[in-house]
C-alpha cells in the first residue's frame, strides 16, 4: 500500500481541530481540544456512557480468498507539557531537580507555556489474505509505552533557569480484523479498534484524566492487493442492501487516493466523500475545524505581536504555522482568494463546460427588468432599500449605492437582482472574488440613482 498518495489527507484529518485559532493557550476554545474521534478506556465509558471504548469500520470489497488486506491505525497521543521554575539558576540540571510547576516561563525574547501536545501513533499489521481472515477473527494486541522526558530550560550565559517536562501515558488496545462473505466474490471486511488502558476514576475532571490515556483522533487506512474496495455512498445496485447493513461505529469509509482507484480506504472520524483531496491551494495545515484557509490566513496576520509570540510559543505545529502564514506572497494569497469546483464530473474538460451552462437546468438570466416605473439594466447604479423586517445583513446595507450584476429568475419565477457594493474593495478581482460580495434583492428593494446626471 502506498502511503504517500493519500499522505496529505491523512495528515489533514490526524490534526482536524488539533489546535483552533486564535492559536493560543489563554483562548477558551483551546481547553477543550482532542474532540475528534476518541476512543477511551473502556473503564472510563463505564463511567461515561456518551464517550466511546471502540471505534468499528465496516466496508466491501471485491475479490477472492487470495485477496490480500493491509491495515493501518492512526491516533494521536496526548502529551502534557509542564513548566517549573529553578529557586536559582544551576550551571547543569541535576539527575532530580528541585523546581516549583508555573504556568509560564520568559526566558530572554522566548515564552514556554504549560500546554498539552500529540505525539503521533501508528498502529500496522502484516497483510492477511481474505481466507485468512474469514475464519476466526484475527486479534492484535498493541501498546505504547509511557515516558518521561525533562529538558533543561537555559539562559543566555547557559545557567538552568527552569525545566520542560513531556509526559505520556502507557496505552494498551486491541485491534480486531474479520471478513465475512456477503456475494458472490464480495466480502464484508471489519476492523474493530478497543481501548483497554486501565483507568482509574480521578476525584476531578474525570473527562481530563480519560483524555491522558485515550487515543485521539483515532482513523483507520485500509489497503487491497487482488481486489477492488466498493464506495458505500455509490455502491452497486446490487449491493446497495450489503452496504446498507455495514456498520460503522465512530467514523466512515470512504475510497481515497487519485479519482477512479479502488485500493485503498480511508475510514475516519471526519465525513467526507469518496476520494477527498487538500485544496492544492491550500499552503499546510491550519489545524482548525471547517475554516477557510484565506479567512483564518488574514485573521493570522492580522494578530498584535504579543498574540504572536504566545501563539509560536505553544509548540512546533503552531509554530511553524506562524513561520508558513507570515511568508506567504501577494500570488499565494490570490490563489487563497476561493476557487469553484464541480467534483460530480469525470474529468477537468467536463468541469470547464459545465462552468459555462447553467446549473442544474436553471433559467437564463434577464437582459432588464422594469419595476417601479424604471427600466434597469446589468451595470446600472441602484440604491438598496430593503424592506421591514429583513435579516441583519440586508439591514445594515441600507442606503448603500451599488451595481446590478445579474437579474435571475429562480424556478418559481421569483425575480432576484444580484449587485455589487461601489464601496466594496473586493469589486477589482471581478469574477474571481469571493461569492460573499455579491447580494441578493427583491426588485422593489432597490431605486436607481442618476449616473453622470442621466436617470
Amino acid at each position: 500500500m502506498n502511503l504517500a498518495r493519500i499522505e496529505a489527507i491523512v495528515k489533514a484529518v490526524l490534526y482536524e481541530g488539533y489546535i483552533l485559532y486564535p492559536y493560543r493557550p489563554s483562548s477558551v476554545k483551546n481547553r477543550h481540544r482532542w474532540t475528534f474521534g476518541g476512543v477511551y478506556p473502556q473503564d472510563y465509558t463505564a463511567l461515561d456512557e456518551s464517550s466511546a471504548c471502540r471505534m468499528q469500520t465496516d466496508c466491501l470489497l471485491r475479490g477472492g480468498t487470495e485477496t490480500e488486506v493491509e491495515v493501518h491505525v492512526r491516533f494521536l497521543q496526548l502529551v502534557r507539557r509542564e513548566i517549573g521554575a529553578l529557586p536559582e539558576p544551576l550551571a547543569e540540571l541535576p539527575p532530580e531537580p528541585s523546581f516549583v510547576k508555573v504556568h509560564s516561563l520568559s526566558i530572554g525574547d522566548r515564552c514556554f507555556y504549560a500546554w498539552e501536545e500529540a505525539v503521533e501513533r501508528d498502529v500496522a499489521v502484516p497483510a492477511f489474505t481474505i481466507g485468512q481472515l474469514s475464519g476466526d477473527a484475527v486479534r492484535i494486541p498493541f501498546s505504547f509505552a509511557g515516558k518521561r522526558i525533562v529538558e533543561p530550560l537555559c539562559e543566555a550565559d547557559g545557567h538552568v533557569v527552569g525545566v520542560l517536562i513531556r509526559a505520556s501515558a502507557s496505552l494498551h488496545g486491541m485491534l480486531t480484523i474479520a471478513a465475512a462473505q456477503v456475494a458472490s466474490s464480495v466480502f464484508r471486511l471489519t476492523v474493530e479498534i478497543e481501548n483497554l488502558t486501565p483507568f482509574e476514576a480521578a476525584e476531578t475532571d474525570r473527562r481530563a484524566e480519560a483524555q491522558w490515556c485515550s487515543f485521539a483522533s483515532t482513523h483507520t487506512i485500509l489497503g487491497v492487493s487482488a481486489g477492488a474496495f466498493l464506495s458505500l455512498l455509490d455502491p452497486p445496485d446490487d449491493l446497495k442492501a450489503a452496504a446498507a447493513a455495514c456498520r460503522n461505529t465512530g467514523t466512515w469509509p470512504v475510497l481515497a487516493g487519485e479519482e477512479g482507484t479502488t485500493d485503498m480506504m480511508l475510514s475516519s472520524p471526519v465525513i467526507l466523500y469518496d476520494h477527498p483531496q487538500v485544496a492544492p491551494e491550500s499552503p499546510g495545515d491550519l489545524f482548525d475545524a471547517t475554516e477557510i484557509d484565506e479567512i483564518l490566513t488574514l485573521r493570522i496576520l492580522g494578530m498584535t505581536d504579543e498574540e504572536k509570540r504566545e501563539m509560536a510559543a505553544v509548540d512546533e505545529c503552531a509554530r511553524a504555522l506562524l513561520a508558513r502564514t507570515e511568508a506567504l506572497t501577494a500570488a499565494d494569497m490570490e490563489r487563497l482568494h476561493g476557487a469553484l469546483r464541480y467534483p460530480r464530473f469525470a474529468s477537468p474538460q467536463e468541469d470547464r463546460t459545465a462552468a459555462t451552462q447553467p446549473l442544474g437546468g436553471s433559467k437564463p438570466e434577464l437582459a432588464f427588468l422594469h419595476s417601479g416605473g424604471h427600466d434597469l439594466k446589468v451595470g446600472d447604479r441602484v440604491r438598496l432599500c430593503p424592506k421591514p423586517g429583513a435579516d441583519i445583513m440586508d439591514i445594515v446595507l441600507k442606503d448603500e449605492l451599488a451595481v446590478i450584476e445579474a437579474i435571475e429568475r429562480d424556478f418559481e419565477d421569483r425575480v432576484h437582482v444580484a449587485v455589487v457594493l461601489e464601496a466594496d474593495p473586493g469589486r477589482e478581482f471581478g469574477l474571481e472574488r469571493m461569492p460573499g460580495h455579491r447580494f441578493f434583492f427583491a426588485p422593489d428593494e432597490i431605486e436607481p440613482v442618476e449616473r453622470e446626471g442621466r436617470p
